[in-house]
């Protein structure tokens, strides 16, 4: 399992992943209701969390979770190839230049706008890293109304099909365009926040 990306230089890298996951759980199990594995009662992990996956954490000082969200090759098993393939009109995009982000999650203990200013950091953060490491583009299954707002946010956005009841809502599958221009756009749009990470070697695994 990859490391996290994490703001300061001195936090133990195991103690952001737990509280990740903790993060995670809390988000999209006790809050949305999303039926989800839960590990040791405390922590959201499921079968896309495996070494291939990598995670984009963005911490206070401290170490305390402020935002994240996981990055899952596409030419591995991922959540829309495997599971949601029919929101795809056509092919599933999929290659070596090609990411799924998934579980992006913003922690409940901000307020309003310590969540806008994570959100933003966590997007900018998401370009710069698929810029350094030549990813050309970001798919992902949303909520209609979260996919909305991901269109709003200055960068390439498009729907690969329409959306599709699934439950009580609206699923789209999208596809984000990364290049060179795309944090200009995310500047335009007043989302552009760069903050100074790091990317730390890979862990070979994690346990609770």
């Amino acid at each position: 399992m990859a490391a996290p990306i994490i703001q300061s230089p001195n936090i133990d890298e195991d103690a952001v992943l737990r509280a990740m996951f903790e993060a995670r759980k809390r988000v999209f199990i006790d809050l949305l209701k999303w039926d989800l594995p839960v590990l040791a009662d405390r922590y959201e992990v499921d079968h896309f969390d495996t070494p291939d996956a990598h995670y984009l954490v963005l911490t206070d000082m401290e170490g305390r979770h402020r935002a994240s969200a996981r990055l899952l090759r596409t030419d591995r098993p991922h959540i829309l190839a495997d599971l949601y393939p029919h929101l795809c009109a056509g092919p599933v995009p999929m290659g070596k230049h090609v990411r799924e982000i998934t579980r992006f999650c913003l922690d409940r203990d901000l307020d309003a706008a310590e969540r806008r200013s994570a959100r933003n950091q966590l997007v900018t953060a998401l370009v710069d890293h698929a810029l350094a490491n030549d990813i050309h583009a970001y798919t992902g299954v949303a909520e209609r109304p979260w996919f909305d707002q991901i269109r709003t946010f200055g960068w390439q956005c498009e729907a690969l099909g329409q959306p599709c009841q699934h439950g009580h809502n609206e699923l789209v599958a999208l596809h984000i365009h990364i290049d060179a221009q795309t944090p200009i756009g995310l500047e335009r749009a007043a989302i552009h926040a760069p903050l100074h990470y790091r990317l730390s070697a890979p862990h070979q695994g994690w346990r609770a």
